[in-house]
């Protein structure tokens, strides 16, 4: 049933589209113009998140932030060996899976670490690549107080995620 649902409503999108008399490749046309100013204006940013994580990850210093962190994350109830998924997921969400793929192979799909790991993984965001789309899109130059909120917000979901697979 899934394999059908993407065709359908792609048909009952041109279908009413056609009954509100829109020209619908037009519409299709000028919204891929759209997006592709959007990713040449954003790139810029995208990149240098990629950059900033990549060295983040070569240079060792998520290693060494999660043992300098470890002792903060025991005291709020965060396993240590989550470190490294808690630091990584606010800048990359596909660098975030890799870490939680070794946390299944390492600990087993059916652990603790596992279930928290997933439950953090699937509650947070990639703070600072989407504030660097969307922030770009809509010419926010102000954002001072969104990203320390945006990390507090996803720490304290990380904290209640541990907590419920704790109890679960």
């Amino acid at each position: 049933m899934s394999n059908y649902i993407f065709p359908i409503l792609l048909i009952l999108l041109i279908v009413y589209s056609t009954i509100k008399k829109n020209n619908t490749y037009q519409s299709f046309v000028d919204g891929a113009k759209t997006s592709f100013d959007l990713v040449l204006t954003s790139l810029p940013y995208i990149v240098a998140i990629f950059v900033a994580i990549e060295v983040f990850q070569v240079s060792h210093l998520s290693a060494y932030l999660s043992t300098a962190l470890s002792p903060i994350f025991s005291f709020f109830g965060i396993p240590t060996q989550l470190a490294p998924l808690v630091l990584l997921k606010p800048f990359s969400g596909c660098g975030s899976l890799a870490v939680l793929q070794n946390i299944f192979s390492t600990y087993g799909v059916d652990s603790y670490l596992a279930r928290a790991g997933c439950a953090i993984a699937g509650s947070s965001e990639a703070i600072f690549y989407v504030t660097a789309v969307y922030f770009v899109k809509t010419k926010v130059t102000k954002f001072r107080y969104a990203i320390p909120i945006c990390i507090l917000a996803n720490f304290a979901g990380v904290i209640v995620a541990c907590l419920i697979c704790k109890i679960i």
